[in-house]
C-alpha cells in the first residue's frame, strides 16, 4: 500500500482548519444574531427554516460569514483534489506545494476581507488571484498525468 505523502498535505489540513475556524466564527456571531432578531421569537423553535430563510433577518455583517463558510465548500473542492492528486503520484513537494501555500494564503485573505468589510474589489481580486494559482496547479497536474512530466 502507497502512503500519500509530500508537503503539499500541509496546506490542504491548514485550508481544512481555517474552514472549521470560519464554522465556529459563524455561528458564534450567527446564534446571538438569531436571539436578537425581532423576526425570531423563539430561536429553539424555528421548525423548516434554511439559512437562506434566516437572510433577511439577520444583519449583512452576520450573513458575511456564512457567505464565506459556504464559498469555502466550493472552488477549494478543486484545490483539495488536484493537491491530493499532486501528493499522490509524487509531485507534492516544491514548486507544487509553493501554490499550494498561496492558494491557502489567499483564501484566508478572502475570508477575511468577506468575514469583515466585505469590499467586493478587493475580495474579486483575492478570489480571482487564487483562481490563478488554482489553474497552475491543475495546469501542473495534467502535465503529470498526461505524461508530459516525469
Amino acid at each position: 500500500m502507497n502512503v500519500i505523502e509530500g508537503q503539499i498535505l500541509q496546506p490542504i489540513v491548514a485550508l481544512m482548519i481555517w474552514t472549521m475556524v470560519m464554522w465556529v466564527w459563524m455561528y458564534a456571531t450567527r446564534i446571538p444574531a438569531m436571539s436578537k432578531a425581532p423576526e425570531i421569537t423563539e430561536p429553539m423553535k424555528l421548525v423548516g427554516t434554511t439559512g437562506a430563510s434566516l437572510r433577511d433577518k439577520l444583519p449583512d455583517k452576520v450573513n458575511w460569514k456564512a457567505d464565506n463558510y459556504n464559498h469555502l465548500h466550493e472552488q477549494p473542492t478543486l484545490f483539495y483534489a488536484v493537491a491530493l492528486l499532486l501528493a499522490m503520484v509524487g509531485h507534492g513537494d516544491g514548486q507544487h506545494a509553493l501554490l499550494a501555500w498561496i492558494y491557502v494564503g489567499l483564501r484566508v485573505a478572502h475570508s477575511l476581507v468577506q468575514a469583515t468589510a466585505n469590499k467586493v474589489m478587493v475580495r474579486f481580486v483575492l478570489f480571482a488571484l487564487s483562481s490563478v494559482v488554482l489553474i497552475a496547479m491543475i495546469f501542473h497536474a495534467a502535465t503529470v498525468v498526461f505524461g508530459y512530466v516525469g
